[in-house]
């Protein structure tokens, strides 16, 4: 397989490395999407996280902008690592994970800080930053990811977290009326025999709330947690649960909700085991999906804008007598055994995206 081929549908860098998606957001006429990123190097680690940043108007034709955010103060020296974005009065706001490294060389420090820009592409960090310069006693010192959203005349913020005694994933509610003072409200939500949660989302949805995540169990797989639920006196209620897309080779999806209404899920391909793979940085974005609850199911099925990629059959994916296999160049094939009522392929170059049954059940796999 040649990994050094141009992608057409998938967001990469001209160069550098690229991970998590960071701040979705439709903001000023442009769908912007930031992520994270080592602007002079292919490999992760070799200089403090940055927020790349591209923008589109249809998910087909992308602009790649400046770098967003550099790891330039004191409390960021260790990098600026994943979160969100919101828009209050036509301003943009990023609210990230600022890492400061300590000069005793103990554990890194992570805190939330935020910045903000009324074009959407040079941005100021706000003079307070940290906005949140540590963890809870119900957290630890894995405490990242901020997910800021705006509900019933309030903002709130999931943090990304795990307990070490307890040994639990889990997110942590906080609260605000003005985005810089926030007020720890407690555990929104928990798994247990994890090592923490990462990368969440947070937001209205229909006449409820969608909460998602990705679960760092301590022994098995990662997996992507989607919950729809009610969210109510500050208390999240799941009552519809999923693990949408069960690909090998996905991590750190977010998801937003556009001017339209639709939840849109992107997520990072192929994910941490790749890192150094290739001499040049095979990540990529996958294509956007919208997340819907349809009589009890959750679904993730590309967005309008891009499903006329999406194809019957693809000598990637063989078809069974029941079900399919995705054969991956040097690696176990992707197997799956179960009903098809409908099978749709997007293949761009060395990866693939798998919908099945309307999206009930993705599979992104790199080949």
């Amino acid at each position: 397989m040649d990994y050094s081929q141009k992608l057409k549908y998938h967001f990469r860098p001209q160069k550098g490395w690229i991970n998590d998606p960071n701040g979705l957001v439709y903001f000023d006429g442009y769908y912007h999407v930031f992520y994270q990123h080592a602007p002079d190097y292919e490999v992760p680690w070799h200089q403090p996280m940055h927020w790349g940043h591209s923008r589109t108007k249809d998910f087909l034709n992308w602009e790649e902008l400046p770098v967003a955010l550099y790891p330039d103060r004191d409390y960021d020296s260790g990098g600026c690592w994943s979160g969100t974005a919101t828009v209050r009065d036509g301003v943009l706001y990023l609210f990230y994970a600022s890492i400061r490294t300590p000069a005793d060389g103990e554990k890194k420090i992570q805190t939330v800080s935020v910045a903000y820009s009324k074009d959407g592409i040079s941005f100021e960090k706000y003079t307070g930053n940290p906005v949140i310069d540590h963890y809870p006693a119900d957290g630890g010192p894995d405490f990242r990811d901020p997910a800021v959203c705006f509900i019933d005349g309030k903002y709130y913020c999931v943090m990304a977290s795990g307990n070490p005694e307890t040994k639990t994933g889990r997110l942590l509610l906080y609260s605000s009326d003005d985005l810089f003072a926030w007020d720890y409200v407690g555990i929104m939500s928990e798994w247990q025999n994890c090592k923490y949660t990462e990368c969440p989302s947070f937001m209205s949805a229909g006449d409820g709330v969608l909460l998602t995540a990705s679960v760092c169990p301590l022994e098995a797989r990662h997996y992507f947690s989607v919950m729809f639920g009610k969210f109510e006196n500050d208390k999240f209620t799941p009552e519809y649960q999923s693990e949408t897309d069960k690909g090998p080779d996905q991590y750190a999806g977010q998801v937003f909700r556009d001017h339209k209404g639709r939840s849109i899920l992107i997520s990072w391909i192929p994910g941490w085991k790749y890192k150094g793979y290739a001499a040049s940085d095979i990540g990529c974005m996958s294509v956007p999906r919208e997340i819907k609850l349809s009589d009890g199911e959750i679904t993730a099925y590309p967005i309008e804008e891009v499903r006329h990629l999406l194809r019957d059959e693809d000598e990637s994916v063989r078809r069974t007598e029941n079900g399919f296999i995705i054969e991956r160049d040097g690696r176990e094939p992707v197997v799956y055994t179960g009903k098809i009522n409908d099978l749709k392929i997007l293949k761009d170059g060395y990866v693939v995206e798998v919908y099945v049954n309307g999206g009930k059940e993705v599979y992104t796999a790199l080949l």
